[in-house]
Protein backbone atom coordinates (compact mmCIF):
# COMPACT_ATOMS: atom_id res chain seq x y z
CA UNK A 1 0.00 0.00 0.00
CA UNK A 2 1.68 3.22 -1.00
CA UNK A 3 -0.61 5.47 1.04
CA UNK A 4 -0.94 8.04 -1.55
CA UNK A 5 -3.63 10.58 -1.29
CA UNK A 6 -6.09 12.55 -3.67
CA UNK A 7 -5.47 16.24 -3.44
CA UNK A 8 -7.99 18.55 -5.48
CA UNK A 9 -7.36 22.12 -5.19
CA UNK A 10 -7.46 24.83 -7.69
CA UNK A 11 -4.39 25.77 -9.63
CA UNK A 12 -4.28 29.47 -11.39
CA UNK A 13 -7.89 28.77 -12.15
CA UNK A 14 -8.13 25.30 -12.88
CA UNK A 15 -9.01 22.52 -10.88
CA UNK A 16 -6.86 20.15 -10.26
CA UNK A 17 -6.08 16.46 -9.02
CA UNK A 18 -2.81 14.73 -8.03
CA UNK A 19 -1.74 12.06 -6.21
CA UNK A 20 0.59 13.09 -3.33
CA UNK A 21 1.97 11.19 -0.50
CA UNK A 22 1.45 12.49 3.19
CA UNK A 23 4.99 13.34 3.36
CA UNK A 24 5.23 15.22 -0.02
CA UNK A 25 5.63 19.25 -0.15
CA UNK A 26 3.62 21.30 -2.28
CA UNK A 27 6.94 22.71 -3.96
CA UNK A 28 7.78 19.04 -5.07
CA UNK A 29 3.84 17.88 -5.77
CA UNK A 30 4.06 21.52 -8.33
CA UNK A 31 7.64 20.79 -9.77
CA UNK A 32 8.04 17.22 -10.11
CA UNK A 33 4.08 15.90 -10.38
CA UNK A 34 2.16 18.72 -11.86
CA UNK A 35 5.51 19.71 -13.92
CA UNK A 36 5.03 23.75 -12.81
CA UNK A 37 9.07 24.24 -12.53
CA UNK A 38 8.77 28.34 -12.43
CA UNK A 39 8.86 27.77 -8.71
CA UNK A 40 11.69 27.33 -7.79
CA UNK A 41 13.95 25.03 -5.01
CA UNK A 42 15.84 26.94 -2.93
CA UNK A 43 16.93 26.10 0.64
CA UNK A 44 13.90 23.25 1.20
CA UNK A 45 13.87 24.63 4.94
CA UNK A 46 11.84 28.20 4.34
CA UNK A 47 14.61 30.37 4.28
CA UNK A 48 14.72 31.87 1.76
CA UNK A 49 11.81 32.25 0.04
CA UNK A 50 12.40 30.97 -3.64
CA UNK A 51 9.56 28.75 -3.54
CA UNK A 52 6.52 31.06 -2.67
CA UNK A 53 3.22 30.75 -3.94
CA UNK A 54 0.36 32.46 -3.18
CA UNK A 55 -2.36 29.72 -1.14
CA UNK A 56 -5.78 31.38 -0.98
CA UNK A 57 -4.01 34.41 -1.14
CA UNK A 58 -1.75 34.55 1.34
CA UNK A 59 2.07 33.72 0.18
CA UNK A 60 3.60 30.62 1.85
CA UNK A 61 6.70 29.07 1.35
CA UNK A 62 5.68 26.16 -0.57
CA UNK A 63 8.18 24.05 1.11
CA UNK A 64 7.25 24.27 4.34
CA UNK A 65 3.62 23.40 3.28
CA UNK A 66 2.59 19.54 3.07
CA UNK A 67 0.56 18.66 -0.60
CA UNK A 68 -2.07 16.94 1.10
CA UNK A 69 -2.77 20.52 2.74
CA UNK A 70 -3.65 22.19 -0.72
CA UNK A 71 -6.64 20.36 -0.43
CA UNK A 72 -9.72 22.03 -1.52
CA UNK A 73 -6.92 25.60 -1.37
CA UNK A 74 -6.67 28.19 -4.25
CA UNK A 75 -3.13 28.02 -5.22
CA UNK A 76 -1.36 30.67 -7.38
CA UNK A 77 1.97 29.88 -8.56
CA UNK A 78 4.47 32.55 -10.79
CA UNK A 79 3.04 30.27 -14.55
CA UNK A 80 -0.35 31.47 -13.09
CA UNK A 81 0.68 35.67 -13.36
CA UNK A 82 1.47 36.53 -16.43
CA UNK A 83 -1.26 37.64 -18.78
CA UNK A 84 -1.11 35.24 -21.74
CA UNK A 85 2.17 35.58 -23.34
CA UNK A 86 2.64 39.09 -21.95
CA UNK A 87 4.25 40.06 -18.78
CA UNK A 88 2.04 41.46 -15.89
CA UNK A 89 3.65 44.83 -14.20
CA UNK A 90 5.37 43.24 -11.47
CA UNK A 91 7.17 41.17 -14.16
CA UNK A 92 8.09 44.04 -16.39
CA UNK A 93 9.57 46.04 -13.62
CA UNK A 94 11.34 43.15 -12.67
CA UNK A 95 12.67 42.91 -16.30
CA UNK A 96 12.95 47.19 -16.39
CA UNK A 97 15.09 47.42 -13.10
CA UNK A 98 17.24 44.70 -13.67
CA UNK A 99 15.52 43.49 -10.74
CA UNK A 100 16.83 39.53 -11.41
CA UNK A 101 20.36 38.08 -12.38
CA UNK A 102 19.99 34.40 -11.66
CA UNK A 103 16.34 34.12 -11.66
CA UNK A 104 16.62 31.40 -9.06
CA UNK A 105 15.07 33.80 -6.42
CA UNK A 106 12.63 36.02 -8.88
CA UNK A 107 9.54 33.64 -8.81
CA UNK A 108 9.33 33.92 -5.10
CA UNK A 109 9.85 37.78 -5.06
CA UNK A 110 7.32 38.09 -7.59
CA UNK A 111 4.51 36.03 -5.68
CA UNK A 112 5.64 38.03 -2.48
CA UNK A 113 4.98 41.10 -4.71
CA UNK A 114 1.87 40.06 -6.19
CA UNK A 115 0.55 39.32 -2.08
CA UNK A 116 2.27 42.46 -1.00
CA UNK A 117 0.59 44.83 -4.05
CA UNK A 118 -2.69 43.15 -3.91
CA UNK A 119 -3.00 44.54 0.38
CA UNK A 120 -1.21 47.42 -0.02
CA UNK A 121 -1.52 48.99 -3.48
CA UNK A 122 1.02 51.59 -2.47
CA UNK A 123 4.07 50.55 0.03
CA UNK A 124 6.40 52.82 0.88
CA UNK A 125 10.02 52.22 0.55
CA UNK A 126 10.32 50.44 4.17
CA UNK A 127 6.64 48.63 3.57
CA UNK A 128 8.49 46.82 0.94
CA UNK A 129 11.98 46.19 2.53
CA UNK A 130 9.64 44.49 5.41
CA UNK A 131 7.09 42.32 3.19
CA UNK A 132 10.05 41.17 0.91
CA UNK A 133 12.35 40.14 4.09
CA UNK A 134 11.78 36.96 4.04
CA UNK A 135 12.96 36.35 0.40
CA UNK A 136 16.92 36.20 -0.42
CA UNK A 137 18.63 36.80 -3.35
CA UNK A 138 22.09 36.14 -3.62
CA UNK A 139 22.96 38.32 -6.98
CA UNK A 140 21.19 41.41 -7.46
CA UNK A 141 21.11 43.24 -4.40
CA UNK A 142 17.62 44.83 -2.92
CA UNK A 143 17.77 48.24 -4.48
CA UNK A 144 16.72 47.39 -7.24
CA UNK A 145 13.90 45.14 -6.60
CA UNK A 146 12.54 47.52 -4.02
CA UNK A 147 12.09 49.98 -7.10
CA UNK A 148 10.68 47.49 -9.43
CA UNK A 149 8.26 47.24 -6.98
CA UNK A 150 7.63 50.74 -6.52
CA UNK A 151 7.57 50.96 -10.52
CA UNK A 152 5.15 47.80 -10.36
CA UNK A 153 2.55 49.81 -7.47
CA UNK A 154 2.91 53.33 -10.21
CA UNK A 155 2.13 51.05 -13.09
CA UNK A 156 -0.66 49.55 -11.40
CA UNK A 157 -1.83 52.34 -10.03
CA UNK A 158 -2.10 54.31 -13.76
CA UNK A 159 -3.72 51.67 -15.10
CA UNK A 160 -6.56 51.66 -12.77
CA UNK A 161 -7.36 55.53 -12.82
Amino acid sequence: MSGKRVVSATINGEEVQFLCEPRQTLLEVLRDTLDMTGTKEGCTNGNCGACTVLMNGRPVVSCLVLALEAQEAEIRTIEGVSCGSELNPVQSAFLEGAALQCGICTPGFIMQTEALLEANPQPTEDEIRFYLSGNLCRCTGYDKIVRAVQAAAQQRQAAAE
